[in-house]
């Protein structure tokens, strides 16, 4: 009886840790994926008001995660680039 306590109370430690150290990354992972998401929905927006001056950024990806880790910065940038390798 007692060995059975002694598993049980094991198991559920074990079962805390192994949960503990695998939400850390999946939070980080979400928050990836939402950021990625609103960058994409930035982008869009950048496109609507660029329609009216022949300006567009593709939505891809890569743009849509570089605005969703950098955020406005990142948005910034690929107006940039986008302006630079048009006139190159």
């Amino acid at each position: 009886m007692d060995n059975n306590i002694i598993t049980f109370i094991a198991c559920i430690t074990f079962l805390f840790i192994f949960g503990k150290v695998f939400i850390l990354p999946l939070k980080s992972i979400f928050k990836l994926i939402l950021n990625s998401i609103l960058g994409g929905i930035l982008i869009l927006f950048i496109n609507i008001i660029g329609l009216n001056f022949g300006f567009h950024i593709g939505i891809n990806i890569v743009t849509s995660m570089c605005v969703g880790l950098l955020g406005i910065p990142g948005a910034g940038l690929l107006i940039i680039l986008q302006i630079i390798l048009n006139y190159t």
